[in-house]
């Protein structure tokens, strides 16, 4: 069975654009893939703590020797790798808030970077460890930044899947949502275009 799993990370939960644009994204997809399993996951309505010290020591202490409170920090963490694991596609709303991506976002790939699970130091460096999974990002931005030394997010978010295996990734933009009632009607459609020639 394929596996798709959704992350929105909008503020503003399934009504931000992004939001908006995966869940059209995943509907079409279900619609091809009628047996598949669906995981969404909403960082607005289920946010994760920002990484702390606590968190980073319980992940490097032996099974054995963590305390009860340490291993609650492992369970949190194993539990989003192993859906992470299980999914075959997975589908990233992803706004841009001050230039960069939103920090429950961030505190998710800090619960899943982990060594020895996402990926592996080798003696020619990391080697990432979930390969094999595609990866479409509906990038949402009030402005115009694909292409500049603004867009922060593209690059960034393609090192840090590299970082962990996944190559195959996707961007879906809708630009200039800030920039009046008709560059948003624009970006949205483009945006529903190609979305709809990347469904499979």
């Amino acid at each position: 069975m394929t596996n798709l799993l959704q992350i929105n990370s909008s503020i503003f939960s399934s009504g931000g654009h992004s939001s908006l644009l995966a869940n059209e994204f995943v509907d079409k997809w279900r619609t091809r893939n009628p047996n598949a399993q669906v995981t969404v996951r909403d960082l607005a309505n289920d946010p994760l703590p920002h990484l702390d010290a606590a968190r980073v020591s319980a992940y490097f202490t032996p099974s054995g020797a963590r305390t009860p409170e340490q291993q609650v920090y492992v369970d949190e963490s194993d539990a989003l790798i192993t859906e992470l694991k299980e999914a075959d596609v997975i589908v990233i709303g992803l706004p841009m808030y001050n230039f960069g991506i939103p920090s429950t976002l961030k505190a998710y790939f800090d619960r899943i970077a982990r060594a020895g699970e996402t990926f592996r130091y080798t003696e020619n460096g990391p080697e990432g460890l979930l390969e094999g999974k595609e990866v479409y990002i509906f990038a949402a931005r009030g402005g115009k930044y694909a292409g500049t030394s603004l867009d922060t997010e593209t690059a960034y978010m393609r090192d840090f899947l590299g970082f962990i295996g996944i190559t195959a990734v996707e961007f879906i933009y809708a630009e200039g949502l800030n920039m009046g009632d008709a560059a948003k009607d624009l970006a949205v459609a483009e945006a529903q275009k190609r979305l709809a020639e990347l469904v499979v």
